[in-house]
């Protein structure tokens, strides 16, 4: 007997066949425009820095970190390249120039950790990270002012060990960590660090302890507030001791937008260095007025520093090279972030 197919089935049939070439080909376009899970980001800086009260023929600096050189000087190269899976990932972060080789300790490395998020809430970390303690970093992009202050100077700059990072809540947060003590890619002595980490609404209480072997203890506050739209206010404040020997001070950083490409900021510091063998501790009143302007990825940074130092303390020279308790300079940043 001959079979007679039914039109109706065959129209369906067809029409089932091009939706499924349809299916595919978009899902091969989804496949091919789907972002990549390995990423490239970074910054180049340089600058250009001159002496208001004193010359530039004699070498001095303000005795925190970066940006102490005169004339036309390079901060860093900074690449940094991760690697996001469903629960993992990885960062490498390498750093070349004068500004990263003074802060990493070696090997060019400024991050290099893996990461696991076990659940929604908690991370595990472990590797080189830099640290939590402080408001400022190590990258000019994370800083608004394009020198460093003291109490970031004086404090770590990254650990090597492994943190928990629990989310306890929408505002509430806990870092736990074991390290090698601060600064230090290897450990050569058995002795460790812990550090914690409590945040609450965007601001945080660090603690930092390693029994004497470097910084001994220090407890940080960092965080800020935005006042209003245009205007925000940053506090960092810290105290370290080491049997007697250490640090204390505040630093408060409050930012006017006063359009989207310009922001004008001020950080305003007083910093005391610590000792029983001193009666009268040196302490610094230091000043930095940043401008930063933005086209694209670019930033431009212009800045004036003062800083004061009080008691006997004469580190610097003025422009007839006698000893002074003052230095002033007028720098201007460019940095340019991808």
């Amino acid at each position: 007997m001959k079979t007679i197919l039914n039109t109706n089935y065959v129209k369906n049939l067809f029409l089932l066949a091009l939706l499924l070439m349809a299916t595919a080909t978009f899902a091969q376009e989804e496949e091919a425009t789907e972002p990549k899970k390995v990423s490239i980001s970074g910054s180049v800086d340089a600058y250009y820095q001159t002496n208001l009260s004193a010359s530039d023929n004699v070498s001095q600096s303000f005795g925190t970190s970066f940006a102490d050189e005169l004339g036309f000087a390079l901060g860093m190269a900074n690449i940094i390249a991760s690697y996001e899976g469903e629960k993992t990932g990885a960062v490498a972060d390498v750093t070349f120039g004068p500004r990263g080789e003074s802060a990493v300790g070696g090997y060019n490395l400024n991050q290099l950790y893996a990461y696991w998020n076990v659940s929604e809430g908690t991370t595990l970390t472990i590797g080189r990270f830099n640290t939590f303690l402080g408001y400022e970093v190590i990258s000019p992009v994370g800083n608004f002012n394009y020198s460093t202050s003291y109490l970031f100077s004086s404090g770590p700059f990254s650990h090597v060990g492994a943190k928990a990072d629990f989310a306890l809540s929408d505002d509430v947060s806990l870092m736990l960590a074991i390290m090698n003590v601060t600064d230090t890619n290897n450990n050569l002595t058995g002795v460790y660090s812990l550090g914690a980490q409590l945040g609450f609404s965007g601001q945080y209480l660090n603690f930092y302890y390693d029994g004497g072997e470097v910084l001994g203890f220090e407890i940080d506050y960092t965080g800020g507030f935005d006042l209003t739209d245009e205007f925000f206010l940053g506090i960092n404040a810290a105290y370290a001791d080491d049997e007697g020997e250490g640090f204390a001070g505040v630093a408060l950083y409050p930012q006017l937008a006063t359009s989207d490409d310009f922001t004008i900021g001020l950080r305003g510091e007083y910093f005391a260095t610590r000792s029983d063998a001193i009666t009268d501790d040196p302490s610094v009143i230091a000043a930095t007025l940043t401008g930063s302007y933005t086209v694209e990825n670019f930033t431009i940074k212009p800045e004036i520093r003062l800083d004061s130092w009080g008691s006997d303390v004469e580190p610097y020279f003025d422009a007839d090279g006698a000893p002074s308790k003052s230095l002033s300079s007028f720098l201007i940043a460019a940095i340019y972030s991808f």
